[in-house]
């Protein structure tokens, strides 16, 4: 005959199994929620690195990363700690177009450590304040473009003049001078009531050292990444918040045949130009601060008419 104690005991275990193994399912349905409204109560301001130079993979994986941040609500305010020469044209433009569009919904403010020049400046300038260290370089607004030789169009037959691909040299032209009208409309536009120099100065390219880019208007403050974390956390009134760090791109070993930057002395190198398939030269349009191997000068802005490369 069983024990009346052990019958109750071995219930009563039973019971408390059950009724722990219907807590851990309640509890692991309420969790994920849980956890939800937590970060949804949260104030964060997010730092974005951009610390490489800008290529089309860098540059889509970093807008990819601002266009999160500005649907997610808990993101009060966003920093961007900007180191690079800038890079490729086309992907400056479009970090540019990814963070004017973060700003118009938050606070977003610049932090430059080394180097914040051409297209990575270009990226900086809609933010809401830059702060720079005394030996950041900040500026060199202009546009440069390369090419391997003069070109000329191999034997073939083409169903239109522009179908072969090539641009002469008056086009070259005038694509480099719509993007420099563009960057420096731009810094004009972002810019124009802090600068005390005028937009031919600007068009020079200019790069400029910690103080004397807070006087001419290229920054607004000496400080670091603390600092503009304070400042935007502030302007988005918030004073209890998280500070989370991002680095969307992924540090590149080339741009465009990029073989190695020093971006506080400008010395940057490119290799040729690649070719298409009908062997034509393509031109590569910079924003970036450097010399570029075997590049051919097709404007400057310091003389208002532009320079041929004879």
């Amino acid at each position: 005959m069983d024990n009346p104690i052990d019958t109750y005991v071995a219930t009563a275990l039973q019971s408390y199994t059950v009724l722990a193994i219907v807590a851990l399912l309640i509890g692991a349905a309420v969790a994920p929620y849980a956890v939800a409204v937590a970060e949804s109560n949260e104030n964060h301001v997010v730092v974005v690195n951009v610390d490489e130079p800008i290529t089309g993979s860098s540059a889509q994986e970093t807008v990819a990363e601002l266009r999160s941040l500005r649907q997610n609500d808990s993101v009060k305010a966003v920093v961007l700690d900007i180191n690079s020469p800038g890079g490729g044209a086309a992907a400056s433009e479009s970090m540019y177009l990814a963070v004017k569009r973060l700003e118009a919904e938050k606070p977003v403010y610049t932090s430059v450590g080394d180097t914040a020049a051409s297209g990575a400046y270009y990226t900086a300038i809609p933010s809401d304040g830059i702060y720079v260290t005394p030996g950041s370089l900040v500026g060199s607004v202009g546009v440069r473009a390369s090419v391997s030789s003069s070109g000329g169009l191999p034997p073939g037959v083409t169903t239109g003049p522009d179908k072969a691909g090539a641009m002469t040299q008056d086009e070259w032209y005038a694509a480099i001078e719509s993007m420099q009208r563009s960057f420096v409309g731009s810094v004009m536009e972002e810019r124009g009531d802090n600068l005390t120099v005028d937009r031919e100065t600007v068009a020079e390219a200019t790069v400029y050292v910690g103080g004397r880019a807070v006087n001419t208007g290229y920054a607004d403050e000496i400080g670091n990444t603390e600092d503009a974390v304070v400042a935007a956390a502030d302007d988005a009134g918030v004073s209890d918040y998280q500070v989370s760090y991002r680095d969307p791109a992924q540090p590149q070993t080339s741009l465009l045949g990029l073989n190695g930057s020093d971006a506080t002395s400008g010395n940057v190198t490119v290799e040729q130009a690649p070719m298409n398939d009908n062997g034509i030269d393509r031109v590569r349009f910079f924003m970036l601060f450097g010399t570029l191997e075997n590049e051919r000068i097709l404007y400057n802005s310091t003389d208002q008419g532009g320079v041929r490369d004879e």
